[in-house]
């Protein structure tokens, strides 16, 4: 999980070396609706990129996530204006590409600490934006309904279910 995690720091900083021609991905949402494409399409190279990513990790995957994190900050700190990067679901403004990583960091925070017995309370701004993003993937998907149900202790949601 920590390798897959640290994909949303080198992603943007090798996104950020490809540059794509055209928009082909216009929302953060479309975004993971391709992305699930992807994964029902074929889940073993997705486990294959997370596990090849904890491999790169080292045997100081400490050291090794704050380097990319100080080099996803270098490398932002670089761009001018808003690029089109051509990421794994296609071109996409790097605008739109970015919640993509603040969102996969803040639920795969939540989901180490929880594997680790530990509260984490990620900032206000990072929860409200993965919150605002699944219900909109969730009302994308015809599924707004039940967890706004869910979310205000109507009902429950299915055991295992997920907008992602």
């Amino acid at each position: 999980m920590v390798g897959h995690t640290s994909r949303s720091l080198s992603t943007v900083i090798s996104y950020l070396q490809q540059p794509a021609e055209q928009v082909q991905v216009a929302s953060t949402a479309e975004y993971y609706d391709e992305v699930a494409r992807q994964i029902s399409a074929n889940p073993d190279a997705v486990a294959e990129r997370g596990r090849q990513a904890g491999i790169a990790l080292g045997d100081q995957p400490a050291h090794t996530i704050n380097t990319l994190v100080q080099e996803a900050l270098a490398a932002l700190d670089a761009v001018e204006g808003d690029p089109v990067i051509d990421t794994i679901a296609g071109g996409m403004q790097l605008s739109e590409y970015l919640p993509t990583r603040t969102f996969e960091l803040t639920v795969h925070t939540l989901d180490i600490a929880v594997a680790r017995g530990r509260i984490v309370t990620p900032p206000a701004t990072a929860l409200e934006d993965a919150l605002r993003l699944v219900t909109e993937l969730a009302t994308r998907r015809g599924e707004g309904s039940a967890v706004l149900l869910a979310l205000t202790g109507r009902t429950p949601l299915p055991d295992g279910y997920s907008v992602v």
